[in-house]
């Protein structure tokens, strides 16, 4: 018999994680907490349900989910992100299978809800991601803040077509701070890269993503609020790569101050990330 550990990082969930953890009771054998020193009620939270609760400082994401894989008991993973929960269908198809996992991986679609709404469409939909896997099989990678996992040559991998749902976002000034947030750090990992960009690359790159959303993924479907995801997403596309020329612009004046980067300076950093910031406006190296 198969046995599973479920497996979450969180900061600052206590509207979410009482959600994300029912949603997987009766099928976890173990739940795994890593919680970047949260400031509300997060911990008591997962712990009132019977999660085990281990603290560590966020240093990344890829870098704390495979600190967090690492503590868990059991070598098929559930990784559940602390705004996220299994439909009942999914939850259904995966109590059905728990005792013959006979894959390394396991896709799931994963339904975002935006501003109440559910988005069936864009680039949001239908969001396919790997999260129930063996984890002697793989580790977390990618460009921070998109992980990603990866698993070895030859692994085994299929698709359970049922969705993990995601509260990803629950007001327009939420989301832009999170534009801000995210372009930043996917800029700094760019620049760490070697990346370089051109005026005509951020508009180009900006355009074909709202156009893409917009029109090939069917984003007008969603009405308004397909409008503003697509939007938006061009514009996290601009300010990355406009990030991303001011720092290879700010290296060739003073290329000593950027030979070992760590940071960028951003504005509009919500009072709960202030441990990732320095002096409240220096976003730290979060790769």
């Amino acid at each position: 018999m198969s046995r599973i550990s479920v497996v979450i990082i969180t900061f600052n969930e206590e509207n979410n994680i009482f959600r994300c953890i029912r949603s997987v009771i009766g099928l976890a054998d173990e739940i795994v907490i890593v919680d970047s020193y949260s400031e509300d009620n997060t911990v008591e939270v997962c712990k009132s349900l019977g999660a085990k609760v281990f603290l560590h400082h966020f240093e990344g994401y890829r870098e704390q989910k495979n600190y967090a894989m690492s503590l868990a008991k059991f070598d098929y993973v559930l990784s559940l992100d602390g705004d996220e929960a299994l439909s009942q269908e999914l939850f259904n198809k995966l109590l059905a299978i728990k005792d013959n996992l006979i894959y390394d991986g396991y896709y799931f679609n994963r339904r975002n809800n935006y501003c109440g709404q559910w988005i069936k469409h864009s680039n949001w939909y239908p969001d396919r991601k790997l999260r129930l896997f063996n984890r002697k099989k793989g580790q977390w990678g990618g460009v921070n803040p998109h992980d990603v996992y990866n698993m070895i040559p030859g692994s085994s991998i299929t698709t359970i077509k049922a969705d993990i749902l995601h509260w990803v976002l629950y007001s327009y000034e939420e989301h832009l701070e999170k534009v801000n947030k995210f372009s930043t750090i996917a800029a700094q990992e760019y620049f760490k890269m070697g990346k370089r960009t051109s005026i005509f690359s951020m508009m180009n790159r900006g355009l074909w993503r709202f156009i893409k959303a917009y029109f090939f993924r069917l984003g007008f479907l969603d009405g308004f609020n397909g409008f503003v995801i697509s939007s938006l997403s061009a514009y996290t596309s601009f300010l990355k790569y406009m990030k991303l020329r001011q720092l290879n612009l700010q290296k060739l004046k003073s290329p000593a101050k950027y030979n070992d980067i760590t940071w960028i300076s951003i504005p509009f950093i919500r009072r709960g990330d202030a441990r990732f910031i320095k002096e409240n406006e220096m976003l730290k190296d979060l790769g």
